[in-house]
């Protein structure tokens, strides 16, 4: 028996998908502004103070508080709950990856009931479900965590849906078992999982390395998920590929084959 809302879905597509899920009467999904794509008739959107959850209604101060540590992260303050208000049958509502990558089914009662993931990776979630900022505590991971220091933490027995960037893996780490990841490419892990940064050390590395100096250990038992392309390496793809000219291997034509080909000079 679940305290959340129990809802069905189906996750559509291959490198764009979105996630469609189905509500019986009275039943409600809660995502961030900016991921809903289409709904059927009979399904009403509010907009929430906070997520919805339990946390979230046992008082002003908890919300206030709640709200307060999400402002200082660029979070939203305020979510948009669908509910199904038929009188009977099920109503479908999906929701949109926001680029190339795969959504994870996140069933939190199967996974000890707290998954901690990248504060940009959640997508949307059965009601109930508590949406709130974790902090990692230690001083090396503050000072040198890079993106997995500040991170977001769905609590609750329900479903919830994150994305990822490129593909994803999913690994199960015993117990000692430990794994060594770039900070930008951790998706999320369950709560039991021990988060910390390493220094990679050795001068050549330090210097000539071009991964950075610094990089994320995580220990079992627990399972965590890994993406092949965070949303930071491909904004700066993107950005390097934008800002400088391009330059035609073994073209004789140069600049000009640029405006002939339209990508200008």
């Amino acid at each position: 028996m679940r305290n959340n809302h129990e809802i069905d879905y189906k996750i559509i597509g291959e490198e764009m998908q979105y996630v469609e899920i189905e509500l019986d009467p009275q039943e409600t999904a809660v995502a961030e502004p900016g991921s809903f794509m289409m709904m059927d008739d009979n399904i009403q959107m509010e907009t929430i103070f906070g997520d919805g959850s339990q946390q979230q209604n046992s008082g002003l101060l908890n919300k206030l508080f709640s709200a307060g540590k999400r402002m200082l992260v660029g979070e939203n303050l305020f979510m948009t709950a669908y509910t199904n208000v038929a009188s009977q049958g099920k109503r479908r509502v999906s929701f949109a990856a926001p680029y190339p990558g795969k959504i994870i089914a996140l069933d939190l009662q199967q996974l000890g009931g707290k998954v901690i993931c990248q504060k940009d990776a959640f997508l949307c979630a059965a009601k109930g479900v508590s949406i709130g900022i974790e902090f990692q505590k230690k001083l090396g991971t503050g000072l040198f965590g890079g993106e997995g220091f500040i991170m977001e933490k769905l609590e609750g027995d329900g479903l919830a849906f994150s994305h990822a960037g490129g593909h994803v893996v999913e690994r199960h780490l015993q117990p000692g078992e430990m794994l060594k990841i770039d900070t930008g490419c951790i998706v999320g892990f369950t709560g039991n999982v021990n988060y910390d940064i390493q220094f990679v050390g050795g001068i050549k590395n330090t210097l000539f390395g071009g991964e950075g100096v610094f990089f994320a250990t995580l220990q079992g038992p627990g399972t965590v998920w890994i993406q092949t392309l965070p949303i930071s390496r491909l904004a700066g793809r993107i950005l390097k590929y934008a800002t400088f000219k391009r330059k035609e291997e073994g073209s004789v034509l140069g600049g000009l084959g640029n405006l002939l080909d339209g990508d200008g000079w």
